[in-house]
């Protein structure tokens, strides 16, 4: 419609050849005036561009002489008619030249338009038109002008590069605007097709299926940019690689392609050369951040296992050292177990590849079994394993012990450059690493040894009282901790627990606590109460210097009224578990630390129901940088709510499992502590009532034949007759010392365990015996000598009201039993 539209506009008016004119239009090839211009006829046939004019509304079409020349003719042979013009035109070039006229009438644009035209001579050419219309007040077109050459010499440049196109090495193929191809070359025949299958066809009837729906994006849009665009696309089927440059051009889309297969490659050899690289220096990275880490030599083969067996593919580890000609197995991985009992140990045989690598210290890679069997071949009823390629790198700790490390893999394997490079490095780095975790456990096991030697070996077996205890070092330190513990028998079926930290770790803070322990010792055979001992210990502590701080909580629990008696000194407070599983913990004052505090301390007391559980633990099992103390308490509440529901009424046996499930609970066994901790579980248990003899005793010398009187009825009753006539003296000369030198109202108690008879007397003096040398001529003073000729033990205690003195007598050997 757009042709027969331009064609019938065009071919309007009559058949005369003189173009019309409208109103105010001139025209353009009207000669001027002689007198008011210069010719220009010359000028105009140097130039060789010929200028025509179309009337629109009239069809006439006007030409010089250059533009008639352009198109073959001459003025005798031109008519003037635009079917003549029309007829010039080749067919299959006609029918875009009369729409691409017919557009700029409409749009009122330049048009530019090229084509071959037929001479009247039978010679074809080619011409090269520009035009636009001329409109009127309407805005109607009722003019075209423009000018037109001959373009044939441009056709045979453009033919010559034509022809360098299609020999040219790259591809090269264009498209018109309705992507047709128009122009394909030999090597994008390659691609495409041939010519005469390709040439007039949409391009995406003849691009491979997958390439269409990409390269038709980047076609309209480099086409919509109007800017060159390149990238790179593998070809379907070809296994190429080519980088295509998409140039855009008025009436056509030219598209280079360019085989980068090579470069590609190249690039890609590069890229996974570069990505190894990466990842060997990755992979050192992490394996020397996991040496940094290890301390053991543990942790450095599992260093080795995590980071350098799974990116190699390797299946197994051995490390083996070298001390004074003998060898010794560090460890392995991946082999079978019992590896050390089966294979030859002490010397180093002669002619092994371990003799080999110590020898010259030089690494060796053995590729599969057969290249094993070649070199050693004495070597084959050595241990069967399910490795079938090993690398054997030497170990040198600096120092006299050296070592091989064995890196063996499941299947055969040829060792590249790199890899014999890595292994190697990766081997100096082992060497180093277990020097330091062989220094590091050597350290370790001394500061163990320090450790188990300052605290109890065992806690003593009570009948009062069961205990348990679990002591956990600290999970990467080398150093001692201050933590400690305690479970100290007194007389009269009284036991003291004490639980301290030692703030810091190290050899001061060890001895500090060794001095602790000590003193505790010490302190408790004066039977001080807990509130006087803490104030004993926090003046040792304070003497050490500004730098030494401790936490104590100190406690004494009585069998006889099972009143337990608690002070502490910034100690985490103690949890009851009474009978019905629930816990609670107690409220005792808390004082400031050993060493920080200021006198008195105070004393709290408490009843303990029967089948109550006393527990004592330290900061390090409920406290760390990312729990607070608050959320510590209630998890160990939680924890022994749960342990005692899983092992049900506590008893000896029971308790050690206890002590586990809770340890484990607060402290599972693959999380590594900063802090060392301590956990203290005591099941106490009171005296039968039919062990305990009470009785008030009047302030008369009356007081020691009732003494007397009633210890023989007692003693009688328990079947212990072998002891009356003993205690009977000792109650005399104890009651005598009362009545004698001390005040306040006076009582006797016998206390009968398992395996001590035990007689106290207790008055309101404040003033504690002390036993002397008398002197021949002394009428006193051997009473407190024969107390303690007669008795096992004896000692003196006070009590808020007064003081205590008692004796300590064994059982008869039968009744013991």
């Amino acid at each position: 419609m757009v042709d027969q539209a331009a064609g019938e506009r065009m071919s309007a008016g009559d058949s005369s050849g003189r173009p019309g004119r409208s109103s105010g239009v001139p025209n353009v090839f009207e000669t001027p005036d002689a007198s008011e211009a210069p010719d220009v006829s010359d000028a105009r046939a140097e130039v060789q561009v010929g200028h025509w004019e179309w009337n629109i509304p009239d069809g006439r079409l006007v030409c010089d002489d250059a533009a008639l020349r352009a198109l073959g003719l001459t003025r005798d042979r031109f008519d003037g008619r635009l079917e003549t013009w029309r007829a010039l035109i080749h067919p299959q070039d006609l029918p875009w030249v009369l729409a691409e006229i017919e557009k700029a009438t409409r749009s009122g644009q330049v048009h530019s338009v090229e084509y071959r035209v037929h001479h009247p001579d039978g010679t074809v050419g080619w011409a090269h038109a520009r035009g636009k219309a001329v409109l009127n007040e309407s805005g109607e077109p009722v003019y075209m002008v423009g000018t037109v050459w001959d373009s044939a010499r441009a056709q045979v440049g453009r033919d010559t590069v034509s022809r360098g196109l299609r020999y040219m090495s790259d591809g090269f193929f264009a498209v018109d605007r309705d992507w047709r191809i128009i122009f394909v070359n030999f090597e994008a025949e390659r691609l495409l097709g041939s010519s005469q299958q390709v040439l007039s066809r949409a391009l995406w009837d003849v691009l491979p299926a997958p390439l269409r729906q990409t390269l038709r994006a980047s076609c309209h849009r480099a086409v919509s940019d109007g800017a060159p665009t390149g990238f790179d696309l593998g070809w379907p089927g070809s296994g190429r690689w080519f980088h295509l440059r998409l140039v855009p051009m008025p009436d056509t889309l030219a598209v280079y392609l360019t085989d980068v297969t090579d470069k590609r490659l190249r690039e890609r050899e590069r890229a996974a050369a570069e990505r190894a690289a990466a990842e060997r220096a990755a992979m050192m990275g992490k394996l020397t951040g996991a040496f940094a880490e290890a301390t053991t030599v543990r942790d450095v083969l599992n260093a080795v296992t995590v980071r350098v067996l799974p990116p190699l593919g390797a299946t197994g580890l051995l490390v083996q050292t070298v001390a004074d000609g003998r060898m010794r197995l560090v460890g392995d991985v991946g082999y079978p177990p019992k590896l050390a009992e089966r294979m030859p140990s002490g010397r180093v045989a002669h002619g092994s590849p371990l003799s080999e690598v110590l020898h010259d210290r030089r690494p060796r890679f053995l590729s599969s079994a057969d290249e094993f069997a070649t070199y050693y071949p004495w070597l084959a009823n050595l241990p069967a394993t399910d490795h079938r390629a090993w690398a054997l790198l030497p170990v040198d700790m600096s120092g006299q012990e050296t070592g091989c490390c064995v890196i063996a893999f499941a299947e055969p394997r040829r060792f590249t450059g790199e890899e014999r490079t890595l292994l190697t490095a990766v081997s100096g780095l082992v060497a180093q690493a277990l020097r330091r975790g062989q220094m590091f456990d050597v350290e370790r096991k001394r500061s163990r040894a320090l450790q188990r030697a300052l605290l109890p070996s065992e806690l003593p077996r009570l009948s009062t009282i069961t205990a348990a205890v679990r002591y956990l070092p600290a999970g990467r330190d080398i150093e001692v901790g201050g933590d400690w513990y305690d479970l100290i028998p007194l007389p009269s079926e009284r036991i003291a627990l004490v639980i301290g930290d030692v703030m810091g770790h190290g050899l001061a803070e060890a001895a500090t606590m060794g001095r602790l322990r000590t003193a505790v010792h010490t302190l408790t055979d004066l039977e001080l109460p807990p509130d006087e001992l803490l104030t004993r210990l926090n003046d040792i502590v304070g003497g050490l210097g500004d730098d030494f701080y401790a936490t104590c909580l100190y406690a004494v629990y009585d069998a006889t009224t099972r009143v337990c008696s608690l002070a502490r000194a910034g100690h985490p407070p103690p949890a009851v578990v009474v009978p019905d599983g629930s816990v609670r913990f107690l409220d005792v004052p808390d004082d400031p630390p050993l060493g920080a505090a200021t006198y008195p301390y105070e004393l709290s007391e408490t009843e303990l129901p029967d089948g109550s559980l006393l527990v004592f633990y330290t900061d390090g099992l409920i406290e760390s940088a990312s729990q607070d103390v608050d959320i510590g308490m209630a998890r160990l509440a939680d924890a022994l709510a749960v342990a005692l529901q899983r092992h049900g009424p506590p008893d000896a046996e029971r308790l050690q499992q206890l002590c586990d499930t809770v340890t484990e609970a607060l402290l599972p066994p693959e999380q590594l502590t900063p802090d060392d901790a301590a956990l203290l579980v005591a099941l106490p248990r009171s005296l039968n009532a039919g062990a305990i003899a009470c009785w008030p005793l009047p302030d008369d010398p009356t007081a020691a034949g009732l003494a007397r009187r009633l210890v023989r009825q007692e003693l009688d009753a328990w079947r212990l007759e072998e002891l009356e006539m003993t205690t009977e003296l000792l109650v005399s000369e104890l009651i005598g010392n009362v009545v004698r030198h001390a005040v306040g109202p006076a009582s006797l108690r016998l206390l009968r365990t398992a395996a001590t008879l035990i007689c106290e007397v207790s008055d309101g003096s404040a003033t504690s015996p002390r036993i002397r040398r008398a002197r021949p001529t002394d009428e006193g003073g051997r009473g407190l000598q024969m107390i303690a000729a007669l008795s096992h033990r004896w000692g003196t205690r006070f009590t808020p009201a007064g003081k205590v003195i008692w004796t300590e007598q064994p059982l008869p050997e039968a009744d013991s039993a």
